[in-house]
């Protein structure tokens, strides 16, 4: 994953390793996020909709101008 300033293209980081894809919690886990920024449940669920969680374990860091 890279994280790039909008700002300064210059000014980055990436992070890589192996990935996990889930779909077991992953409506939780987007109402967990949602409450956190907006302060309320995800209001987008769809019927029949899969949502995925996608767990990063960091092995390498790299950034530059940070």
């Amino acid at each position: 994953m890279t994280v790039v300033d909008p700002n300064d293209a210059y000014r980055w980081i990436a992070v890589s390793g192996p990935v996990e894809l889930t779909t077991e919690n992953a409506n939780a886990d987007i109402d967990r996020l949602s409450y956190k920024y907006d302060g309320h449940e995800y209001r987008s669920h769809r019927e029949g909709e899969t949502r995925v969680s996608v767990w990063l374990t960091p092995e390498r860091i790299k950034a530059y101008g940070v």
